[in-house]
């Protein structure tokens, strides 16, 4: 796959991990007011993409991000805004739609969304879902709001949910439908289904050595050939932040980081983060910690690596102090960018 430097896109994913300010947590909407003030500084020094999580816990502050999308949409001007991800199997495509299609017209053509499973389960009784339901639901919804996507009138009939007879949906795009891509965290499945349902491919690499996921993406490719199209575009979310240096960085990440994978890992029998690790998932595998040039350098080489066409630096993790979170994001902007968009395009010259 060959990817046109001149249009990579580089974006910031959040979602909405709840802050610590001199050791206490911060409310739930503190955190959501900081985080529309770092999609404004996103906004500002040139980032691309914000994309915002859905969560149902107490960990995480978001649990309706098109309305989070919606405000950011009203205090920024050009950055693009999105899920990271949408829990398809618990919501409602036709609701969903709709909702996309106003915050498109809203944000004048900005908004898109990452279509997923998510990583908890938590919404599925909260919304009185089957957990026995949890592949079919997915199933049902993917083909049901990609009809919504492609069809102006919609007939669909499914098991879990009442048919649709010619059903038209509103509001209507204004020009093309919205962009929607399906977020996969790397089983084969889930990348022919992606490109089956003509939709572009999100990898969540949160973990080794990024070149692992390169298979993928060439299989992705390879259903888009066999279907005679060319192949959709493919990106990545990986986690990490920006500090004035590796150091400081690192030290700045560390404590949060650690709070939050050991939080999530206990329920599913991690051991706890060591710091030996954290360090050796900077150097080798898919953490985007240290000093804007070397966050540069390892995105630009995952870049290169898989041929991508967006590169989402997950910058929220667990309790950070929210200024040093919005400095990373600002870093970002202002050093990273700059420095990946100078490296690609010396690379292809």
């Amino acid at each position: 796959m060959t990817t046109d430097l001149s249009t990579i896109e580089l974006g910031l994913d959040t979602f909405g991990d709840v802050t610590a300010t001199a050791g206490t947590l911060n409310s739930h909407a503190k955190v959501l007011r900081d985080l529309i003030e770092e999609a404004v500084i996103a906004d500002q020094t040139g980032v691309d993409f914000l994309g915002i999580g859905e969560h149902h816990r107490a960990d995480f502050a978001v649990s309706a991000p098109e309305i989070v999308m919606a405000a950011a949409a009203a205090k920024t001007t050009r950055l693009r805004l999105g899920t990271a991800v949408t829990v398809l199997s618990s919501d409602e495509p036709v609701r969903l739609y709709q909702r996309l299609t106003t915050l498109d017209a809203l944000s004048e053509g900005r908004a898109e969304l990452i279509l997923g499973r998510g990583s908890f389960t938590e919404s599925f009784p909260l919304l009185g879902l089957d957990l026995s339901d949890y592949e079919e639901l997915f199933e049902e919804k993917l083909d049901l709001f990609t009809r919504l996507l492609r069809d102006e009138k919609v007939s669909w009939k499914g098991r879990l949910r009442a048919p649709l007879k010619g059903a038209t949906v509103y509001p209507r795009p204004e020009g093309a439908a919205p962009k929607v891509w399906i977020g996969v965290g790397g089983s084969p499945q889930s990348v022919v289904r992606a490109a089956s349902h003509g939709l572009p491919l999100m990898l969540a690499i949160i973990g080794g050595a990024p070149g692992r996921f390169r298979p993928f993406v060439d299989l992705h490719q390879q259903v888009w050939e066999q279907i005679g199209q060319p192949p959709a575009p493919v990106g990545v979310h990986s986690p990490g932040h920006v500090g004035p240096t590796d150091a400081e960085a690192k030290e700045r990440y560390w404590p949060g980081y650690k709070k939050m994978h050991d939080l999530i890992g206990g329920s599913r029998g991690w051991p706890p983060l060591r710091r030996d690790d954290f360090e050796r998932e900077i150097v080798q595998g898919s953490l985007y910690v240290g000093s804007p040039e070397t966050v540069a350098r390892k995105i630009a080489s995952t870049v290169r690596t898989l041929g991508l066409a967006r590169f989402d630096l997950k910058y929220s993790a667990g309790p950070q102090d929210p200024a040093v979170q919005q400095d990373g994001v600002r870093l970002y902007g202002e050093k990273v960018i700059p420095l990946v968009r100078d490296m690609l395009s010396a690379k292809a010259a």
